[in-house]
């Protein structure tokens, strides 16, 4: 029978969804991603967003497969897989992370929470109430679309996207594919500024890694126009957190929706989420890294999971394999 240490919050909500699934496996959850360490010694799959070089030193000669319950590898150590032991990631996520920057834009470019907050007080912008003008929202309609990292999300994104008459630009890091049909440009990191310029929505969907962390700067920034949005559903770090925040506070950024942070909670106290103050900035639409959190998202992701602890358990090789083992 197969162990399966389910370690950390986020994979251990997954456990008794991957368990109705399985005719038979031995489930051990470990919510305290701290306290993981001790309970690999005898396992052969823990599914974990994070592997490290402490964990690695814990495993014994029965791991066979290291499962991701997400597509981010920005927490696992590459260098302490032991040989021959394979890693497995898990998307499914695509269309709630597209739905969610779509949504994001709407409620940003028409001021939903504003709106919705003044009325709440009786109070009425635009012609309904003389004496309180309100400025005419834009039309995500023949806007520029550029997003960084065209792969799973950025893809559904742009369906999305043109679906709402916007033109997309885009950028992803290997362009052995060739075009892509209605995406009026399509390069590598070479013409980012070319497509910041263009941009009158910014939406970063890059995976975190040496090359892209600290990407988007101050000059990045600066080379946008004041009336672009910046949407961020992928990795804060991709984004630097002060020039962001001076862009935004001095109104060179004409807002941003931001799912992703530079500091989580590391236990049940209030944990703000960043340095600086974002949340002060009413330009800012701030969501606790949810932008995944659908029900169609979790249950492709437990079904895969799921599938990939079966699949070994027959012998068969995982689906969605990182290291080609």
């Amino acid at each position: 029978m197969l162990r399966v240490v389910f370690a950390g919050p986020f994979a251990a909500a997954f456990a008794p969804l991957v368990r109705g699934h399985l005719a038979s496996c031995d489930i051990v959850v470990e919510p305290d991603e701290s306290a993981v360490a001790g309970r690999l010694g005898d396992a052969d799959v823990p599914v974990t967003l994070a592997f490290t070089a402490g964990m690695a030193a814990d495993v014994g000669p029965r791991l066979k497969l290291v499962q991701l319950p997400a597509a981010g590898l920005d927490r696992v150590d590459l260098t302490a897989l032991p040989a021959g032991v394979m890693l497995a990631i898990a998307y499914g996520h695509d269309a709630s992370i597209a739905e969610y920057a779509m949504g994001a834009m709407l409620a940003l470019t028409r001021n939903f929470l504003p709106l919705d907050s003044e009325l709440r007080r009786g109070l009425w912008p635009g012609p309904w109430m003389p004496g309180r003008p309100r400025r005419l929202s834009p039309e995500l309609a023949g806007k520029t679309l550029a997003i960084l990292g065209y792969g799973h999300i950025g893809q559904a994104l742009a369906r999305r996207a043109r679906a709402f008459d916007m033109r997309v630009c885009a950028i992803r890091r290997s362009l052995s594919r060739g075009t892509e049909e209605g995406v009026e440009l399509l390069g590598g990191l070479e013409r980012l500024d070319d497509l910041l310029e263009r941009a009158d929505y910014l939406a970063i969907a890059l995976s975190l890694n040496g090359a892209t962390r600290g990407l988007i700067g101050a000059r990045e920034l600066g080379l946008m126009q004041p009336e672009a949005y910046l949407v961020n559903i992928a990795r804060a770090e991709i984004v630097n957190g002060p020039a962001l925040y001076r862009a935004l506070a001095e109104q060179r950024l004409a807002g941003a929706a931001l799912d992703v942070w530079y500091r989580y909670p590391q236990d049940d106290t209030p944990c703000l989420p960043a340095e600086q103050p974002f949340h002060e900035l009413p330009n800012v639409l701030m969501t606790p890294h949810v932008s995944g959190g659908t029900d169609g998202a979790v249950r492709e992701r437990v079904a895969l999971v799921a599938d990939n602890i079966a699949r070994l358990g027959r012998g068969e090789k995982p689906l969605n394999l990182v290291n080609g083992s």
